[in-house]
């Protein structure tokens, strides 16, 4: 058996086994155009899609932050409206069976189809349409998530809570949101990249100018090839960002929830540790 990496060379790994690849890839794709022939319609070299990063770096740039903002008041909107009604699903039966139908209609609904209906809706000139594009895209998986973690929750605990003649209120901040935490938390790391795709589309299929969607299909459609791979690149650093910054709040907020040293004959649980080891009784 092979002695286990340190701790250290794990983490050097992690880090440097990415960046080997992705140059391996460059490297790869460089030759093609370079040593193959590859045309430029159909696969620009790296080089000159760096030369038109540079070139168009200012407009890339105020795209970016378009996109990017549609993208967060997006995944804002929708994170709340769905941690909002799922803590109502699963208050309430009844709230639960209606929201179900709808949910799914969301989750099925072509944003292909949407954008150009929403942007013809509210005007040329409003960037609404694309934000509701991405909060509905957002909505769907951190409702899901947050719905299976507040149903978590054990018959035991809640009769505890009850015992204690807790407030629904009380209930909801010392038990429920602390066992959803982390289901919350993964919806909405799921929903930050579906945002910033669905910002994307939303402005590729019409609506006010600018915002990187709109740019890759301007410069595809006036054959700027090598300019519209770099909105491309663009795109796929603002996803990236996205998601590592809500991985990093994922973490953070998780840092201190660690699991509690478990003794013969305890259980831990949401609330505390119980005791689980059974006491004979004297006769």
């Amino acid at each position: 058996m092979s002695a286990p990496m340190s701790p250290r060379t794990e983490t050097t790994l992690r880090i440097v086994a990415p960046l080997a690849v992705g140059l391996i890839v460059l490297g790869v794709w460089q030759f093609l155009v370079s040593v193959v022939g590859v045309s430029d319609y159909l696969l620009p070299s790296p080089a000159s899609i760096v030369e038109a990063l540079i070139a168009s770096w200012d407009s890339i740039v105020q795209a970016t932050i378009i996109t990017g903002t549609n993208a967060l008041i997006g995944l804002v909107v929708g994170s709340v409206l769905g941690i909002a009604l799922a803590a109502l699903a699963a208050r309430w039966r009844a709230v639960d069976r209606m929201s179900a139908p709808v949910v799914a209609a969301l989750a099925v609904v072509p944003i292909v189809a949407l954008a150009p209906v929403l942007n013809s809706m509210f005007g040329a000139d409003s960037q609404f349409g694309r934000q509701a594009i991405a909060a509905i895209a957002s909505f769907v998986p951190v409702f899901l998530n947050t719905l299976r973690g507040f149903r978590q929750t054990t018959p035991v605990h809640r009769e505890l809570m009850r015992a204690y003649a807790a407030t629904p209120g009380q209930v909801l901040r010392t038990l429920t949101l602390p066992t959803a935490r982390p289901f919350i938390l993964t919806g909405i790391r799921i929903a930050s990249s579906l945002a910033v795709i669905s910002a994307l589309v939303a402005e590729y299929f019409g609506g006010p100018r600018g915002g990187l969607g709109s740019l890759i299909s301007t410069s595809a459609a006036s054959s700027a090839y090598a300019r519209a791979w770099a909105y491309v690149v663009a795109s796929i650093a603002l996803g990236l960002l996205f998601y590592l910054a809500t991985l990093a709040l994922e973490r953070l907020v998780l840092r201190g929830r660690r699991p509690a040293a478990r003794t013969p004959g305890t259980r831990t649980t949401a609330i505390g540790t119980v005791s689980t080891t059974s006491t004979a009784v004297p006769r």
